[in-house]
């Protein structure tokens, strides 16, 4: 019996193959559909496999990406290439091309992509956007009409941050240019972006700058440079925004016994981070990597606010050190927790970790970038990696988990 001819394979009747695509798992049905055109077009029609453990998409120094699952220690090829990633909700990755092109691309089928507004959209506020040749971009400052060169930057200037409704696909998303004193932000249907200013009168003292940020759903949480939280809430109408800061008397300062003890010695890499729980006032987490000669391996502080703190005769406050997440996990590149499910492989009072400067820019060289795909645990203080990502070199990587 001869073997069918591969233009056979592409001419399957759609019953049979619709039938042959729902026994496969999830990640072969994902590569099946890459087969020819007749497969994909047939695949938006087949009930797709779920899958729900925790996945790092990774981007090796030889270029393209790869997408990591734990569950197998296996590495597979991805079809998002070409891209720099910014960052993820569930499926959607939001990435920039290198003509500083914004999208929000299915990390299972990069041609399910949304292409947002230009750069150079943004509207409302005290600067503006230019397009330097094909590729580059600066800004501009503007100040009585008159606009002020501010920067000159590429698309490996950008950090930014997305959220999907995996019910109806309305989505947020919000940018930065490196170290500046704004944020842009969109939302489904905008045709330009929105101003959030970080640095001027405007904004109360305590709550300026953005040493981190948090989006969940439509509410965005920075971290201000003198470690106050600021809660802004982006579901309004044609871009309001209501400020639903919580009022504190103190920062967010960690106890001087801890910070005598982390300082021992020299840090290799350093982390202050905001972290959003799926209940409650958000946390503050340190973490850090000495130099080897110190022989203490990467390690994390999680930290929450005294409740004294809201106490008016409390004269000075230190935030309390949490020993445990409970059932809870935190991924670190999102900056918040989510349930743990062993049937899901989410580990509980874990932290899914990548690099600590995702969402920010390093204002001193203190802070270099390390690239750890690891998971913490609290309570044991252990680190566990993986073994099939011991011999690649990786530029970038990336936890999400897949809805």
């Amino acid at each position: 019996m001869n073997a069918p001819s591969s233009g056979g394979w592409s001419e399957l009747p759609v019953d049979i193959l619709r039938y042959v695509l729902e026994l496969l798992s999830f990640f072969d049905f994902h590569r099946a559909k890459m087969v020819c055109l007749n497969w994909y077009l047939c695949s938006k029609q087949t009930l797709r496999p779920k899958f729900r453990y925790p996945l790092v998409m990774l981007c090796p120094e030889e270029g393209g990406c790869r997408l990591y699952n734990p569950e197998e220690d296996r590495v597979y090829k991805s079809d998002l290439s070409g891209y720099q990633l910014l960052g993820n909700s569930g499926k959607w990755f939001l990435v920039v091309d290198s003509k500083s092109d914004l999208y929000i691309v299915d990390v299972f089928s990069s041609d399910d992509r949304i292409l947002l507004p230009r750069l150079e959209t943004l509207k409302g506020g005290t600067h503006e956007i230019q397009r330097v040749g094909e590729n580059d971009f600066k800004e501009n400052l503007i100040r009585r009409g008159t606009a002020f060169a501010w920067g000159h930057h590429t698309s490996k200037d950008l950090r930014g941050l997305v959220w999907v409704d995996d019910k109806n696909e309305d989505y947020v998303v919000v940018w930065r240019v490196s170290t500046c004193q704004y944020l842009g932000f969109c939302k489904k249907g905008d045709a330009h972006y929105g101003e959030i200013t970080l640095g001027t009168d405007v904004v109360r003292r305590e709550l300026r700058g953005g040493d981190d940020i948090v989006l969940k759903g439509y509410n965005l949480y920075l971290l201000s440079s003198r470690r106050y939280i600021r809660h802004l809430d982006l579901s309004g109408q044609d871009g309001g925004i209501k400020d639903a800061s919580v009022y504190h008397k103190f920062p967010m300062s960690i106890p001087i016994a801890d910070e005598r003890v982390m300082n021992a010695y020299k840090p290799i890499s350093v982390g202050n981070n905001i972290v959003v729980p799926t209940s409650g006032e958000p946390l503050f987490l340190y973490t850090r990597v000495d130099e080897p000669t110190s022989g203490r391996p990467r390690f994390f502080r999680l930290y929450k606010r005294d409740a004294k703190d809201l106490d008016p005769g409390t004269i000075d406050t230190w935030l309390v050190e949490v020993d445990s997440l409970g059932d809870e996990a935190l991924f670190f590149d999102l900056g918040i927790t989510v349930p743990a499910d062993h049937t899901l492989g989410i580990e509980p009072n874990s932290i899914y970790f990548t690099r600590n400067d995702r969402r920010r820019f390093s204002h001193t060289k203190r802070l270099t970038p390390c690239i750890d795909v690891c998971v913490y645990n609290l309570a044991t203080k252990n680190i566990k990696r993986f073994a099939s990502l011991s011999n690649l070199k990786i530029n970038d990587a990336m936890w999400f988990l897949p809805s």
